[in-house]
């Protein structure tokens, strides 16, 4: 049997976690970090275990407007230097998507950086998010600030610690 080959998230991409952000449990967010050295580009997703992801959610309205003065899609960056993107904290909200049973989530940033862009294609196509979180369903690219490249991974967990944390819910919950 052949062993499967890495997509693109897997062979160019370190998996980082932010579990239960602002103490909602199992609001899970994975952090796509490239590999590349020079320039620590960051993919933020729904992790695996967000409610979200789970059967039976139906993702009804994903909205990038977070609040009457900022809207994540009013984000216009040009040239090298990225000029005028959007500044984001680590509590930063991306877009809020509710879901057909009237839950309402917002997803966050996860990491401080600049906003470089947002999926608008989960505007017209929100099942993206439930099945391809990890490639065509990303929630936003964002570039941390080059000196803090290497330090904006304090504070996520890894793949195994992640992994760790769901094994807990598991014996926690049965």
């Amino acid at each position: 049997m052949e062993a499967a080959v890495p997509g693109g998230a897997e062979r160019y991409f370190t998996r980082w976690y932010k579990p239960d952000v602002k103490g909602r449990p199992c609001e899970d967010f994975c952090v796509l970090q490239h590999s590349n050295r020079r320039v620590a580009i960051c993919v933020i997703t729904l992790a695996e275990a967000h409610p979200l992801l789970q059967s039976g959610k139906t993702i009804k309205n994903i909205n990038y407007q977070i609040s009457a003065n900022c809207s994540r899609l009013q984000n216009k960056v040009s040239g090298k230097s990225k000029r005028g993107a959007q500044f984001l904290t680590e509590l930063a909200p991306l877009c809020r998507i509710s879901s057909s049973d009237g839950d309402e989530y917002t997803i966050y940033s996860c990491i401080r950086g600049r906003l470089i862009e947002v999926n608008e294609n989960i505007l017209s196509n929100p099942a993206l998010l439930q099945e391809k979180p990890s490639t065509e369903g990303y929630i936003a690219v964002v570039l941390p600030k080059f000196e803090e490249s290497k330090s904006i991974t304090q504070g996520l967990l890894t793949q195994k610690e992640y992994e760790e944390v769901l094994l807990k819910r598991r014996n926690a919950a049965s």
